[in-house]
């Protein structure tokens, strides 16, 4: 098993970069997607032969779509048909046979892995194809190595094909001090996933499965620590495969940019998940005819986008919900006479406070299993009483109190993280230039940190990973 949080995915990692430096420039993209073929398969063989179907009838349509219009809503639907067929009529007839007793046929097959994100990319490929963006490529193994680019395929970031390609043709030289960075970013990664999210999962998962056993302080807790474990999963996940992009000397889209220092939703989604929020900006609210019409109209597109984004997420009404909301909430913003104002100065601080109680409102929605899960859940943090949050930790599946106060320790760690890439603060320049005895006493301290506070027993994937 390959997958990224295994300690395999180091070692592939590592002879992945020896090959790459070994091998003729012209020659690395077949490197490439032999490393993803490897991966992918390794992980879901079944959900490798969707990825292969939907990338053939994608690359053939393309060849044709500038000049007829059949070929591009053809090319169009085989991009779309896995994750139509595969994630949304399935939950849809499940849910239909559950309400109504309506028997509806259902695949059975599982979901793809990475099925969101190979599909959008996808429909990026053919869509600029269309617009005339890029040429339509004669080989089918260059669009296959596009659509199944390893690092990117099972959470992102979304790449544009004529971005990504020329990359792989370049003639990289080995960069000791680029090597390095890359691979502090990397343990950054694997130590917000491990000390972080999978600590953090532990509380989340206990409250979440029974919110009626738990005060209110418990539920905002849990709810607020969900707020950081999806934050510390979904970037550390992204930290790893851009650092070991950088290695490898490729430019991989910025993902993240300290989302919860956001002053408004909007700022929120120019920092949070940021190449999704690029894709939906061109290929679904540009053509909805983005901002330059009515004001009634730019709303609507704005809610409408986000509809697109929830729905990507999964078939359930909460996800729906969750992207309303942030639709919404982006909407009333743009009506807002403080707008402005509320991003400058000390009423940032406000603004940062309200925006990502926001965040965490919604996102405990997003975490229910149903909308029902959902309401009991605020019913629970309006009715139930007490406080216990940071006294009865074994109640929140903590097994000591140091593991609490690693748990804290990890968030806060995150936190400062944060606020030094914020402020610009040039840390790794700093510690390179350190004398080489404090730079390694620096590497002994951060590895042994890493060692004491790591959550090594949860064996959970990236919450991502399956959208």
């Amino acid at each position: 098993m390959l997958a990224v949080s295994s300690p395999g995915f180091v070692v592939f990692a590592a002879l992945l970069v020896g090959l790459w430096y070994l091998c003729v420039p012209s020659k690395r993209w077949l490197l490439m997607l032999a490393a993803s073929a490897v991966f992918y398969i390794s992980l879901d063989w079944q959900g490798f032969l969707v990825l292969l179907a939907g990338t053939l009838v994608v690359w053939a349509c393309a060849l044709h779509a500038r000049e007829k219009n059949g070929f591009f809503a053809l090319g169009l639907a085989g991009a779309l048909a896995p994750i139509v067929l595969l994630k949304y009529y399935v939950a849809a007839a499940g849910g239909l046979q559950a309400m109504l007793g309506l028997r509806l046929w259902q695949p059975e097959i599982l979901q793809p892995l990475g099925i969101g994100y190979f599909t959008l990319q996808l429909v990026s490929y053919l869509v600029d194809v269309r617009r005339g963006v890029l040429l339509p490529q004669r080989s089918f193994a260059r669009v296959i190595c596009f659509s199944s680019f390893f690092l990117s395929i099972t959470q992102g970031p979304f790449n544009r094909y004529n971005e990504l390609m020329p990359q792989l043709d370049a003639d990289t030289r080995w960069d000791s001090n680029r090597a390095w960075r890359g691979a502090i970013r990397c343990f950054w990664g694997y130590f917000k996933k491990i000390a972080v999210a999978d600590r953090a999962a532990v509380v989340v998962g206990v409250v979440f499965a029974d919110p009626a056993s738990f005060d209110r302080t418990q539920l905002l807790l849990a709810t607020t620590l969900y707020s950081f474990q999806l934050y510390a999963d979904f970037s550390g996940y992204t930290d790893i495969v851009l650092g070991i992009g950088q290695v490898l000397g490729l430019e991989l889209p910025e993902n993240f940019r300290q989302p919860y220092l956001s002053a408004t939703v909007k700022e929120v989604w120019s920092r949070w998940h940021m190449s999704l929020s690029r894709w939906l900006k061109d290929y679904v609210y540009i053509p909805l005819g983005g901002s330059r019409c009515s004001t009634a109209r730019r709303d609507v597109n704005l809610i409408a986008t986000f509809l697109v984004s929830g729905l990507w997420h999964g078939a359930g009404l909460t996800y729906l919900l969750w992207g309303f909301l942030h639709g919404a909430f982006q909407a009333l913003e743009n009506h807002l006479p403080w707008r402005h104002a509320i991003t400058k100065g000390w009423a940032r601080l406000v603004g940062i406070a309200g925006t990502f109680c926001v965040m965490t409102f919604a996102f405990t929605i997003f975490r229910s299993a149903s909308l029902t899960d959902a309401a009991q859940y605020f019913y629970g943090i309006l009715h139930n009483g007490g406080h216990k949050a940071l006294s009865n930790y074994w109640e929140l599946g903590l097994t000591t109190r140091q593991e609490q106060v690693f748990l804290f320790a990890g968030v806060a760690i995150l936190i400062a993280g944060d606020l030094l890439q914020e402020y610009h603060v040039p840390l790794l320049d700093k510690l390179a230039a350190a004398p080489r005895l404090l730079r390694w006493a620096a590497y002994e301290v951060a590895i042994f940190a890493f060692l004491l506070m790591g959550y090594f027993l949860s064996g959970g994937g990236f919450l991502y990973a399956r959208y």
